[in-house]
């Protein structure tokens, strides 16, 4: 058995994270992971997507370079080498990762993990088993994509965002079913290649976890760019055939069946606490998430989870934040809680948004006296010498306070703003 002063279980955004700190404050620290450092973010998630995101934006500014007065003949798009820069990205950085362990001296440890006591993790690679002894672990084993009985994925023609950013040609025809972050991104993205995209979200809007006048916007911008969207409709199955796929919808009582090439499934994500050992200890968990206090502790008071397996919302910078606090509080440092209530969010999709706080809809249900101020980027000098005056910033107010509750952009750079 191996002694450590502190155990990370998982080598994602928080669980990087948390080894790092940990080994600064002196703890003598490993990380446990299967897979890659850098999880689902770095690997397949919100880097490798960034990159594929940015090549579509190029591809689109090359198509349009004749507005810049710039001539451009016989574009051609190479999309497996599309594909192989978003893995190179990737690769790059988890190498980078790799080095920081051991720069921080920090013991990683290849294989899966399981709890079998309050101080004990029990590994298991293909080469050897192993047992860790930690007088404080970390559990930070991420979120995988949540699929459902007649929706199951099956990589092949029901497929999750692992298998759509690794497609070496675009589809002629793409379902999308599910239009947060992953689904809007994926929708412009395959659009920008010459896909028939249509994205189907079961809410009254896209993009229902940000700002109403955003998602309108958002809308509206996607549709003119050929994206069909319906709202308020339901998949209740989907057939997964040898050359096509059929998606079995329903609005207002009214079935239709949608037939595609591929079906992406972007319907949020269920954190990976199965065979991690909770069970036998007894760890607290609801909803697919493990249950945390303010400093990430569990139930059982020397366990603490982070990131996406304690729940939503499920982002790679609030795990990291997670991880600091975690690290911080489990080597006795004094430490102040995550703040939730301005967590900033970001979707890559064109237009852009950017946001951060309450919407305005949240401000006037927690009783404020709800002030909006809002900004076109038509009247904007800068988006205008930019060549894009698509969007608008809106900033909610506490009308008697004048504090700032939210912040909303919508438009070209938004993320970056």
């Amino acid at each position: 058995m191996v002694n450590f002063d502190l155990a990370i279980l998982g080598g994602g955004p928080g669980g990087y994270v948390a080894a790092i700190r940990g080994a600064q404050l002196g703890l003598k620290t490993c990380i446990i992971e299967k897979d890659k450092l850098g999880g689902i973010c770095l690997n397949w998630g919100c880097i490798p997507t960034k990159a594929l995101l940015k090549n579509a934006e190029v591809y689109n500014t090359i198509k349009n370079a004749d507005k810049y007065g710039i001539k451009v003949d016989k574009i051609s798009v190479d999309f497996p080498a599309n594909i192989k820069r978003s893995r190179d990205v990737s690769n790059r950085l988890s190498k980078g990762i790799e080095f920081l362990m051991k720069k921080n001296k920090i013991t990683h440890i290849y294989g899966m993990g399981k709890l079998t006591s309050k101080t004990t993790i029990e590994t298991n690679s293909s080469k050897k088993k192993e047992k860790v002894n930690a007088k404080k672990i970390i559990i930070a084993t991420g979120a995988r994509p949540k699929s459902f009985p007649g929706m199951e994925i099956d990589g092949k023609r029901v497929i999750s965002s692992k298998e759509a950013m690794m497609l070496n040609t675009p589809p002629k025809k793409m379902i999308i079913i599910g239009s947060g972050a992953i689904g809007s991104e994926f929708a412009y993205y395959y659009n920008e290649f010459g896909t028939e995209v249509h994205l189907v979200e079961m809410m009254d809007r896209i993009l229902p976890v940000e700002d109403e006048d955003v998602s309108k916007e958002v809308a509206s911008n996607l549709k003119k760019s050929g994206i069909k969207i319906s709202l308020g409709t339901k998949v209740s199955q989907i057939e997964s055939l040898k050359t096509k796929v059929k998606v079995h919808t329903e609005k207002d009582d009214k079935k239709e069946i949608l037939e595609g090439d591929l079906a992406l499934l972007a319907v949020g994500v269920t954190g990976n606490i199965e065979k991690i050992g909770l069970e036998n200890l007894g760890i607290t968990t609801a909803n697919g998430a493990i249950k945390i206090n303010e400093f990430n502790q569990t139930n059982i008071q020397n366990i603490y989870a982070i990131g996406d397996v304690s729940g939503p919302p499920w982002l790679a910078h609030l795990a990291s934040a997670q991880g600091h606090v975690a690290a911080d509080h489990a080597a006795g440092h004094e430490t102040k809680p995550v703040d939730y209530s301005n967590i900033p969010g970001c979707t890559y999709c064109q237009p852009q948004v950017g946001s951060l706080g309450m919407t305005e809809a949240q401000a006037k249900e927690a009783g404020h006296d709800v002030k909006v101020g809002k900004f076109s980027f038509q009247a904007s000098g800068k988006a205008m010498a930019v060549g894009n005056t698509t969007g608008f910033v809106k900033l909610v107010f506490d009308g008697k306070y004048g504090d700032l509750l939210g912040a909303h952009i919508v438009g070209s750079e938004a993320t970056e703003l």
